[in-house]
Order: structure tokens, then sequence, then C-alpha cells
């Protein structure tokens, strides 16, 4: 049988109910992932883990609201409210999320130059978390990929995956969208099927 692994994508406090950057229903996802993962031998986790000046917060661009894009560094970015800051209580996992399966932990966005969505790279593909390479060494053939957000971290982790060559299950009830306009979650969940991502609804 194939290697399998499951990638938690993102389940921390900023994400969720009354966080700095909710997603609506997060907190929803939780007990279906923590089932999930008693499924798997192998739960790897990434963790949205931004410096305080990160060239993605509005807060750090004068007159830039949240939603706006601006070019960052020669990438187009979304302004995003200050969100999961390094040490801070919103970049802490969920209280109610099992992290006694986690195996390794897999940190993002913390180059203050470059936004990064994916769990395995930056936005510009500048460079690799490892987390691809990891999963790889261990013999893994086939991840699932649950967590917030679908339209963006979800999203990107899951097509990175695909690209680094791994057979890629996302259970739509393991993940939520922002939904920045509406429709987003159905839209992401649409192109990760035209990648050949295997949507479970």
């Amino acid at each position: 049988m194939n290697k399998e692994a499951l990638i938690v994508v993102d389940i921390q406090n900023d994400f969720l109910p009354g966080g700095a950057l909710a997603v609506n229903q997060g907190d929803e996802i939780i007990p279906f992932v923590n089932e999930l993962m008693e499924q798997f031998d192998l739960v790897v986790v990434t963790q949205d883990w931004h410096p305080a000046n990160h060239g993605s917060f509005a807060a750090n661009h004068e007159g830039k609201k949240p939603g706006e894009i601006i070019d960052l560094h020669g990438l187009p970015q979304i302004m995003w409210p200050v969100h999961c800051v390094q040490g801070s209580k919103g970049a802490e996992f969920a209280s109610n999320l099992n992290t006694t399966r986690f195996r390794k932990v897999f940190r993002k966005g913390t180059d203050s130059t470059i936004d990064s969505y994916s769990g395995l790279f930056d936005n510009g593909k500048r460079k690799s978390t490892g987390l691809g390479e990891y999963l790889k060494s261990e013999g893994v053939e086939k991840v699932t990929v649950v967590g917030l957000a679908a339209d963006y971290c979800v999203k990107f982790t899951a097509l990175d995956a695909k690209e680094f060559g791994f057979e890629v299950v996302l259970p739509v009830a393991g993940t939520r969208a922002v939904n920045l306009r509406p429709g987003d979650f159905e839209k992401a969940l649409k192109e990760l099927e035209r990648a050949g991502v295997e949507v479970r609804r």
C-alpha cells in the first residue's frame, strides 16, 4: 500500500472565529480533523509564523486596507490584517486540536519580504519549507490535506503537493474558506479538481 500522510494546514487561533483573520465556521472542522488524524501514522502540520513587520500586513503600508492588492517585491500581494505573529496567542494552534498526533511542524511566512500560502513553498517558489522533501524521505506517495483556509493556504498546499508528485486528496469536511469574494470556496475546489486533486465532497 502507498504510504500516506495527513497535512494539517494552519489551524491557528487567528484563523478561528474571533481571531484576527477569522475564517467563518473555521472551528467546525476541528472534531473532523482530530478524528481523521487517528487514521494516519504520519501527521505533519503547517503553521503561519509571521514576523511583526511582514509585508503582507496592511498595517505595515501607509493608507492600505485589508483586501487591497499591492506589488510586494515583484509579486501581487493581497493586504491582510496583522495575523499569526511569531510567539503570539493568535499564532498558537487551536486549543482543542489534538497536537499530540503531530510528527513535525513546518513554519511558513517567516520571511517578511514574501508571503507563503503553501505549506511547501513561498508564493514566488523562491524557497522550500522542506515539507515536500521530508515526506518524500519518509516514503510518502499520497497526502490528504485539511485545514484553513480552502481558498488560500489549503489550496496552494494541495496544488504544490500535486506538483511535487504526490497523489492528493482533499475532504471538503476538513476545510473552510475565507471567501473574500462570494463563491471563492467553490472556485478553489474546481481549480483543485482540474489539477487532478481528488476532492471528496
